[in-house]
């Protein structure tokens, strides 16, 4: 569960961090890669995930506060209230409303609002496009680095999660509507899954 509440921070953080401003114009590099990812109606992409015992890949689809991250061990839905976490080892479903503090690293809002209490910013360019570094001490994800080409696509996401370092290589996003069954847990695809509620 700690790589997709990993994953989850990671890129409900990129809309927020992406209207970051630096000191090589960063302000137009991210709001031009931004505007390539349309949250508000919807977006998916696939990623991989690497650092500390992490390693793995998967899907994740963003519409506004909601989410579904899925790897081949566990997939997590959000519909902005609830939770629903099936562990595909042990084919059982949680159910639980997250605290505010486990929406922190999961919830494109209140991460937002995580970055606009601090992190300093900065830019430089590449030979094949930029790197944004986002830094605040005090934070749960500490430092950040984004990778973005010259096409600005969003590439690569590196962060630094207490001493751990994790990378994030993103490829394939598509804007596109999702209905927000997307973001809710089915039965019909586990129906033999053991219902474990929480709330």
């Amino acid at each position: 569960m700690k790589l997709l509440h990993i994953l989850i921070a990671i890129m409900t953080l990129l809309p927020a961090s992406l209207s970051a401003q630096g000191k090589y114009d960063a302000a137009k590099i991210l709001d031009r890669a931004a505007a390539k990812v349309n949250i508000s109606k919807g977006a998916t992409m696939n990623f991989t995930i690497q650092g500390g015992k992490i390693n793995g890949k998967g899907t994740i689809a963003v519409k506004g506060n909601k989410f579904c991250a899925r790897t081949a061990a566990a997939t997590v839905w959000y519909d902005g209230k609830c939770q629903w976490t099936y562990n595909a080892k042990s084919d059982e479903v949680n159910i639980a409303n997250p605290s505010a503090s486990g929406q922190q690293v999961m919830n494109p809002y209140t991460t937002l609002n995580l970055y606009k209490q601090g992190y300093t910013k900065s830019a430089t360019a590449t030979k094949n496009g930029y790197i944004v570094h986002l830094v605040n001490k005090k934070k749960n994800i500490s430092e950040m680095y984004l990778t973005i080409d010259k096409a600005y696509n969003l590439k690569q996401v590196k962060i630094k999660q207490g001493s751990t370092w994790i990378t994030l290589g993103i490829s394939n996003v598509r804007n596109t509507l999702l209905p927000d069954s997307t973001f809710r847990f089915n039965a019909k695809e586990h129906p033999d899954a053991e219902i474990i509620d929480l709330r």
